[in-house]
């Protein structure tokens, strides 16, 4: 691949099993002791990946290549938001992955330089891969959102990715006053945590609410007609936070036709709204990495095969996580942490000969409403002529007790607990 641009991995970051097998194994057998195996990207679905192949010992040499040395998880960040939770316990380190015998790199990458079978990293150091692994993350296009920029998300913060976004919408939300009006721009599909911008304006209204703040409206102008439990979050809202929290469908508001960033403003064919805080979340594709190394298709994402999680375009390259297309599987932490564990299966065995067990896939989703009241969805998955197929699928009701909501919100913070344990611990 051409190109030197430096990539930060937070803006970055088809066939059968025994037809990729073959290739792979012919070059570092007779090279090295050790197959060499690359991870680009810290996060649920590259960390998972990396201890996971160090996991039943030392057989492979196992290389993290993370810009950055602590990882804010997006998944829970919405109840920092709603002050649920302190910042503190959203940030992780590396220290016990390197601890598994994971080598850590921390630095920029500049290129996949997929020819040679190597990484370039911003000081010009090549590191070596029999095979790769690239867990890049989400990008935006920002400008699908007229008016809508990085620059401009200094005053509107997306907040999608963790980090100084998230401190930044925190501050504007507790600074909000009697009154204030909230606007939300949700995305359309397919992006990073389906029912994340709803869980969001739940816990906005949430913090408001207890702080006293009068007169607070919120307004979720989406670009979908629907969205992931819909009933659900309208049904909480007016239980909760009654006449808080107004949806409109592009139907209702005819589309975004500019957001001015100075003037605080978000214009829709309906009508123009002047607010205090103004959360725009832009429509999302592959990490910028993803995309300079010529791993996505038309739709921005990484197709993949669903068996081996291999790229379309290079079968020494696996992708994960949120910019990985397979099939039905939708974006989130659990899915990236899935993906991860069954993509560090499929390499041992290509690489080892180690035990292959059938692929299958889980995710399940959490989303608090309030504090004590939390609803959730999910469903199994497996690989079926090379996608991601979904099998028996589950939601929460309306008519569930307070006691099961509940426990429900009780599973969440254990959910979260094993699954920072399972990646970083």
């Amino acid at each position: 691949m051409k190109g030197s641009a430096v990539i930060d991995r937070r803006s970055f970051v088809g066939g059968t099993l025994g037809a990729l097998v073959a290739p792979v194994l012919a070059a570092p057998a007779v090279a090295q002791a050790r197959p060499r195996v690359v991870v680009i990207g810290g996060g649920a679905g590259g960390a998972t990946a990396a201890k996971y192949l160090v996991a039943a010992g030392a057989e492979l040499d196992v290389t993290l290549i993370e810009a950055n040395r602590s990882y804010v998880t997006p998944f829970t960040s919405n109840q920092f938001l709603g002050g649920l939770k302190p910042y503190e316990t959203l940030v992780y380190g590396y220290d016990n992955l390197i601890g598994r015998g994971v080598r850590p790199i921390f630095a920029p990458v500049a290129a996949i330089e997929r020819s040679d079978r190597q990484v370039r990293l911003a000081d010009g150091t090549r590191v070596p891969y029999d095979r790769l692994i690239v867990s890049p993350g989400i990008d935006f296009r920002w400008a699908d959102v007229p008016g809508y920029s990085e620059e401009a998300a200094e005053r509107m913060p997306h907040a999608w990715r963790g980090g100084d976004q998230l401190l930044l919408l925190k501050r504007q939300l507790d600074a909000l006053e009697d009154g204030a009006v909230v606007v939300i721009v949700a995305p359309p599909n397919p992006y990073r945590c389906p029912p994340a911008p709803y869980e969001r304006a739940s816990m906005m209204a949430h913090a408001l609410t207890t702080r006293g703040v009068k007169g607070a409206r919120i307004v979720i102008l989406d670009a979908k007609d629907h969205f992931a439990m819909q009933p659900l979050f309208e049904d909480a809202w007016e239980r909760h936070y009654p006449g808080m929290i107004e949806w409109q469908d592009p139907k209702m508001h005819g589309g975004i036709k500019a957001v001015d960033p100075k003037a605080m403003t978000v214009t829709t064919d309906l009508e123009t709204h002047k607010a205090a805080l103004v959360n725009v979340i832009p429509p999302q594709v592959a990490g910028a990495l993803g995309r300079a190394a010529g791993l996505t298709d038309e739709t921005g994402f990484c197709p993949v095969d669903a068996g081996t999680m291999t790229a379309s375009v290079d079968p020494n390259i696996h992708v994960i996580g949120d910019a990985a297309i397979g099939g039905d599987f939708p974006k989130s932490g659990f899915a990236a942490n899935n993906e991860a564990k069954n993509t560090a299966m499929v390499i041992r065995h290509m690489l080892l000969g180690a035990r292959l067990l059938p692929v299958r896939f889980t995710n399940h989703c959490w989303s608090v409403i309030a504090p004590a009241d939390a609803i959730k969805n999910g469903a199994r998955y497996e690989p079926r002529d090379g996608k991601i197929v979904m099998l028996d699928p589950y939601t929460s009701q309306r008519d569930e007790t307070p006691e099961l909501r509940e426990k429900q919100a009780k599973e969440a913070i254990g959910w979260y607990r094993g699954m920072t344990t399972d990646i970083f611990g």
